[in-house]
């Protein structure tokens, strides 16, 4: 397993983190914490070290997890990575980055994980109604108390980045990355590259997409994500497979690798990055053994590229995902 360190922080993980969205349940249809457990431990042992979770996946459910599965002596193998700054009523997320948001949700965070300090915290969007020096102040200050060992922002832009820099030590950034959604390389990734900063890439496999184990015939149900993500569905989708379909087919004469190894690979050869893979059973993660050892030529990556602009021409960018201000929503904070 490659490693690296978050930032500046000493802080040393492995460039593959687990990603634990799915384990919550919420926008996935349902968990299993039997199975979630199994996943967690099957990452460790395969060489995972970075952890990376939210509140808001499955409103605490996925922390709570996190703390079952790494509850003992595996807690001091691994990093556990979370975030703040979103909160949430009746199902519904907002963002609220107050400080005393914050200080709240650090403590929740660390009661629910069962640790006594969290290794990489991050705000999870940015709070247009919440200075971010305000923001950045409180955890700078946690950070300072112990209970932080550092300090990310997720869904940042590199103006909002300075900003944050001004007022607290800044390691990590973590936006989404993937073949697909290639939207960081025009700002985020040169100003992480310019700057030390760790990219924490989520959605290395697009949400599946990239796995190579769906056809047009999958079907997505309950509250699952994807009923929603234009990617998933009509023609899109069609385009979409056509292009994992053709990726599929270069990664195995190229390298003999899977075309999920190959998306985790070419992530990973791209800068100062961290794939996030996200599963939630153990078998998700046979793969990982594939993806270290080996790297994409300049060639191959023309080749890539020649792939999507003529399967996709105009992808499409997540931001059906991002979470609505507190104007927008009902201003509570749960």
């Amino acid at each position: 397993m490659e490693t690296t360190t978050i930032g500046a922080s000493g802080i040393e993980v492995s460039r593959i983190a687990l990603g634990t969205w799915a384990i919550g349940g919420w926008m996935w249809g349902g968990t299993d914490e039997a199975q979630a457990i199994a996943t967690i431990r099957r990452a460790v042992d395969s060489g995972v070290t970075l952890i990376d979770t939210a509140p808001v996946y499955g409103f605490g459910r996925s922390e709570e997890i996190v703390g079952k599965a790494l509850a003992g002596p595996l807690r001091s193998r691994v990093r556990i990575a979370t975030k703040g700054g979103l909160a949430w009523r009746g199902g519904q997320v907002f963002r609220d980055s107050r400080a005393t948001r914050i200080r709240a949700e650090v403590e929740d965070s660390l009661r629910r994980l069962g640790t006594d300090h969290i290794d990489l915290y991050q705000v999870h969007w940015p709070d247009s109604q919440t200075p971010l020096e305000e923001t950045a102040t409180a955890l700078e200050m946690l950070r300072t108390q112990g209970k932080l060992g550092a300090i990310g922002v997720s869904n940042f832009s590199p103006a909002q980045m300075s900003v944050f820099r001004a007022a607290a030590e800044l390691d990590a950034v973590q936006p989404p990355y993937n073949l697909f959604e290639r939207e960081m390389e025009d700002g985020v990734l040169p100003y992480a590259s310019r700057t030390g900063l760790s990219v924490l890439c989520y959605g290395a496999l697009c949400r599946g997409l990239l796995s190579g184990r769906m056809d047009i015939h999958t079907t997505f149900r309950g509250d699952d994500l994807r009923k929603i993500d234009p990617k998933f569905n009509g023609a899109r989708f069609r385009h979409y497979l056509a292009a994992v379909d053709e990726l599929s087919r270069l990664a195995r004469e190229r390298f003999d690798k899977s075309v999920l190894a190959l998306a985790v690979r070419w992530v990973l050869d791209q800068g100062p990055t961290i794939a996030l893979w996200g599963a939630r059973s153990p078998e998700q993660l046979d793969a990982i053994g594939d993806v270290a050892g080996w790297h994409i030529d300049t060639a191959t990556l023309r080749d890539i590229d020649a792939i999507l602009r003529r399967c996709i021409g105009e992808p499409i960018a997540p931001s059906f995902m991002a979470p609505p201000e507190r104007a927008i929503a009902q201003p509570h904070e749960r």
